[in-house]
């Protein structure tokens, strides 16, 4: 016994060694920069291609990894700030603006010409962030007379239709979304989730096949309009996590990440914090978690239950390449950056 237990130690001191060289070897190359621009938009096409988004109108793609890029910027735009982007191939994808007027462009050819698919004149209109699921879409925007705006699509953003008045997302007083990351929503397979803040912090959940809603609290820091849940997402339909905090006071790392195993209807903490406020989180398989946000990047190898901190930079959004291997990182200093894992 004695024996073999010698044997357990030394396979499981060779497998941690093997997984902290891992994370060593994981590193960060800076790939582009546009000056006075904050990039938040950011999503891939297989393996080579990434769009990003941001102010001043500004449109980016790159065909090969991040070497080179093309700047698509819509025409008559130059003044909005396009906080996220959907991608659908090299050629098709849609952008989202924040801020009145609210708009939604579309592009076919690859960034040469937008159409506006989208658009909303009202004073308070302020969109937040969009998610797809094949060709079936939503756009999550801040409240209207106690209810958070919601428009759906049916082909992959060619036409959209507000349903804010038959799917009731009700806001508490001073309860919001955010677009710090367009990540405040996730649409996978029947569900929609809608992650709030502000004065009060809920998770919504929407079944589309159920046609079921439910409006669950989530006991992330909350009370200040810079506080709530800043990203989502779900890898079952019971498996999910939120990140947020407070992005006025980014070193906080108290209840900035949380963990539901039922769905949302419970929450747990994790063994150690993360490193502060964080605007956007993904899984990249079932144990590995990344997320990011002013305070730096942490990523966790056991399903988020511990977080090691990989970079002190400071970054908004991210978006994952097919093999998972690569991810493309924006700042709001103009960065783009690849972190290969």
């Amino acid at each position: 016994m004695t024996v073999f237990s010698d044997y357990l130690k030394t396979i499981t001191s060779i497998l941690l060694c093997a997984v902290s060289s891992l994370s060593f070897a994981q590193h960060f190359l800076p790939i582009a920069r546009k000056d006075a621009v904050s990039f938040r938009g950011v999503e891939t096409y297989k393996t080579s291609c990434v769009w990003v988004s941001g102010s001043k109108g500004t449109v980016g793609k790159s065909v090969d990894g991040g070497k080179s890029w093309l700047w698509v910027n819509p025409n008559g735009y130059q003044n909005y700030d396009f906080r996220d982007i959907e991608v659908f191939s090299e050629k098709e994808a849609i952008i989202v603006s924040a801020g009145s007027p609210a708009v939604i462009l579309r592009t076919s050819d690859g960034g040469i010409s937008w159409t506006e698919v989208y658009r909303d004149d009202r004073p308070a209109a302020f969109l937040d962030g969009i998610d797809f699921n094949g060709a079936e879409g939503f756009v999550i925007g801040d409240p209207f007379d106690g209810r958070f705006q919601l428009l759906h699509s049916k082909d992959r953003g060619k036409t959209w239709n507000d349903v804010s008045d038959f799917i009731l997302l009700l806001a508490e007083e001073g309860e919001a979304a955010f677009a710090a990351s367009g990540t405040s929503l996730c649409y996978f397979r029947n569900d929609l989730w809608v992650g709030t803040g502000g004065v009060s912090a809920h998770l919504f959940r929407r079944n589309e096949k159920k046609l079921k809603m439910e409006k669950l609290p989530c006991p992330i820091i909350q009370g200040s309009a810079s506080q709530g849940i800043f990203s989502v997402d779900f890898r079952t339909d019971k498996i999910g996590i939120v990140v947020g905090g407070d992005y006025k006071r980014d070193s906080i790392s108290e209840q900035a990440i949380l963990l539901t195993q039922d769905g949302g209807f419970t929450w747990v903490k994790p063994n150690n914090s993360g490193s502060g406020f964080k605007s956007c989180v993904k899984y990249l398989d079932k144990h590995v978690i990344l997320t990011t946000g002013t305070s730096g990047t942490d990523i966790s190898y056991d399903g988020g239950y511990t977080w090691k901190n990989l970079s002190a930079e400071s970054f908004n959004s991210f978006a994952v390449g097919k093999r998972k291997k690569e991810i493309y990182l924006v700042g709001s200093q103009g960065n783009i950056s690849k972190l290969i894992l």
